[in-house]
């Protein structure tokens, strides 16, 4: 018989992996502000502070930049730290801890040293939360040399990925689409992690590769079957860490369908979609049947305003008019 399959929630799925990791491993211990007995602001670490104690599940105040640097010393001593900022917003106050300490530790110490730390936060827009709780930073740190950055969209990858980067002697950003937490998926009870730089096809289609990040995945799912109905199959990928970015899998994609469109409601200039788009250029050019197209959130601080917030948001019916575009470019 193969593993038990649950419907639990991405938030449940994600509470699941940490809390197997800490019982297996006693090094492991959580820092943030709210993560105790009230069990953190998106229901992380619920029910683990009256397992743990105040050793590994520590309430700290608002000083970002002196918990991650304390963090980076216990990693470096042997402990395995995972630092939950709430929103990844917050944890910008502690950018000169992050790039210069903890991405460049290993580098500095020809390897003696390990940086096995996990970055936590939520990311993305939504909820009418404003532009200090709206950030979609990864690109940040796709273009530092040191990190590890992924961005689960299931409850089954926010399970199996976390449990990745807990193990990793590296550092991870693991962050988390504040509109996924809720989301219901089916979740495998074997306990199993899932390597990094491993993308996923989430529907095959032969007209047109369509490569989408965090929140937008489910978006472009959805699309799926307005553009059947005009006869065009998209194939979606999910790259679900962008560092390392499992460009085989695009490429392969790319090669059978000859168009490619990057979906991400992050930023466009220098973005990860940017780096994509170049890759393929680079080395599938002569696969190209149009020139790759990408879409993007629009280039603004994010509005409080509701309205305001979804017209900055790709919606479905920019990513199917994107699609139909594209085909007919080339």
């Amino acid at each position: 018989m193969g593993p038990r399959v649950r419907e639990l929630t991405f938030s449940e799925a994600a509470l699941e992996g940490l809390s197997e990791e800490m019982a297996a491993d006693p090094t492991i211990f959580v820092v943030g502000q709210g993560i105790g007995p009230r069990g953190g602001n998106f229901k992380t670490t619920t029910g683990l502070h009256a397992l743990y104690g105040d050793m590994r599940l520590r309430d700290v105040g608002i000083y970002e930049r002196g918990f991650t640097g304390m963090c980076a010393g216990a990693a470096m001593t042997g402990s395995r730290p995972l630092i939950d900022y709430m929103f990844l917003d917050f944890g910008l106050d502690a950018m000169g801890e992050m790039l210069n300490q903890i991405a460049k530790i290993q580098y500095m110490s020809s390897g003696r040293l390990k940086m096995p730390i996990v970055l936590r936060g939520c990311i993305g827009l939504g909820g009418s939360a404003a532009t200090h709780h709206s950030g979609n930073y990864f690109p940040f740190f796709v273009n530092h040399p040191g990190f590890r950055v992924a961005l689960p969209t299931t409850p089954a990858d926010a399970k199996g990925l976390l449990k990745t980067a807990i193990r990793s002697d590296d550092p991870v950003l693991f962050l988390e689409h504040k509109s996924l937490l809720s989301t219901v998926g089916a979740v495998p009870d074997n306990g199993e992690a899932i390597p990094f730089g491993k993308a996923t096809v989430r529907t095959e289609g032969a007209d047109a590769t369509v490569v989408a990040l965090t929140a937008m995945v489910q978006r472009c799912v959805d699309v799926r079957q307005s553009l059947a109905a005009d006869g065009i199959a998209i194939e979606v990928i999910d790259p679900r860490t962008v560092a390392p970015l499992d460009m085989e899998t695009i490429l392969s994609s790319v090669d059978k369908t000859g168009h490619l469109l990057i979906v991400d409601e992050s930023f466009g200039p220098c973005g990860v979609g940017a780096e994509i788009a170049t890759r393929v250029v680079e080395q599938a050019f002569g696969s190209l049947k149009a020139p790759v197209k990408r879409l993007n959130g629009a280039h603004v601080p994010m509005p409080y305003s509701a309205p305001l917030e979804s017209a900055a948001i790709p919606q479905q019916e920019q990513i199917a008019a994107a699609v139909r575009a594209l085909l007919v470019a080339s």
